[in-house]
């Protein structure tokens, strides 16, 4: 059975509302799906991509976060915080260097000191939690960011759209269309919620998140002091599906190797610091890392430490498969 957390807007005409193209909040709808089983409505084949994109034991690793007795992610996790912060790549590198303690004392907070039997392996080891988190949302949004930035037109159509209905009164037609998994009557929107509350708007903003991940997209923030703001499919998804579908064939080094990896095994036509690698590829640090890790495994490139810099180049193996699939 169904249950939902109810918030109570207020009269609609003295609501204030914005619409904000936050790419975290459709990385975490992407993450819930694919590796969470809390099902968003993501695409088979764009399902398929972002598993083969993860480390292994991602989903395992990630496992605490959606235990359906305590489905939480601690607000420190989260790369929707600060909202207004669309730039994903500064939130990543958030993530990557939350201290332990402030985790640690965030679940102590969460869970009123009794932390569950699921947390205990993040518990004992935080910083290795945090940078396998970090790494393993990287790796989704490494895979994801080109569908992202073929979605620009929808989100800014919904951003107009949204902003019209705001000015003409319009905005319960709006809200009573969201998706299918969320509800809106009266001065209520219902959204899907394992534990279920009522939450009362008061005097905060009303923010509207369009999500890039699939039509049955639902998240949602309700207990911030400075707004309240929930997710919903942006409308047109499924066009960006069709386009897909009749996409030019991918670069061969790509299907053989993955997108990232065959951009590391390119940017190192010449040997550069991990730390360089990252910049140019515009990823975090430890996504650079573990996908060098997996190529290095595979004997297409090492890497030297020099000082306070780790030198990744090609090997030899590395450089022959890079000419042979490159026409």
């Amino acid at each position: 059975m169904s249950r939902f957390s109810a918030l109570r807007l207020g009269p609609l005409e003295t609501v204030p509302v914005s619409v904000v193209a936050q790419p975290g909040v459709t990385l975490m709808s992407l993450v819930a799906d694919v590796l969470g089983g809390r099902s968003q409505g993501v695409h088979p084949n764009w399902r398929r991509a972002l598993r083969s994109a993860v480390p292994e034991g991602a989903e395992a690793a990630l496992r605490p976060l959606f235990a359906r007795e305590y489905s939480m992610v601690p607000d420190c996790l989260t790369p929707t915080a600060p909202l207004w912060e669309t730039d994903l790549s500064v939130q990543l590198e958030r993530l990557a260097e939350v201290p332990s303690d402030v985790l640690l004392r965030e679940l102590e907070t969460d869970f009123a000191g009794t932390v569950p039997r699921q947390w205990q392996g993040v518990v004992d080891r935080p910083k290795a939690f945090i940078h396998s988190y970090a790494a393993i949302l990287g790796a989704v949004w490494e895979a994801f960011g080109p569908i992202w930035a073929r979605a620009g037109s929808l989100l800014v159509r919904e951003t107009e759209r949204v902003g019209v209905a705001t000015v003409s009164n319009a905005l319960p037609l709006v809200l009573s269309g969201l998706g299918p998994k969320i509800r809106f009557s009266g001065q209520t929107l219902s959204v899907p919620d394992p534990h279920p509350e009522t939450f009362e708007r008061g005097t905060r903003r009303v923010v509207l998140v369009p999500i890039v991940s699939g039509n049955g997209a639902s998240v949602f923030s309700f207990d911030r002091s400075d707004a309240v703001w929930f997710g919903y499919p942006v409308p047109g998804l499924d066009t960006l599906w069709k386009a897909e579908r009749a996409a030019p064939a991918k670069d061969p080094l790509e299907l053989m190797v993955g997108s990232l990896r065959a951009r590391i095994l390119r940017e190192l036509a010449r040997p550069c610091t991990m730390g360089s690698l990252a910049s140019a590829l515009n990823c975090t640090p430890a996504t650079a890392t573990y996908h060098c890790g997996q190529l290095e495994a595979a004997g297409l490139l090492s890497r030297e430490r020099r000082g306070q810099h780790v030198v990744a180049r090609r090997t030899t193996s590395g450089a022959a498969l890079v000419g042979l699939l490159t026409g």
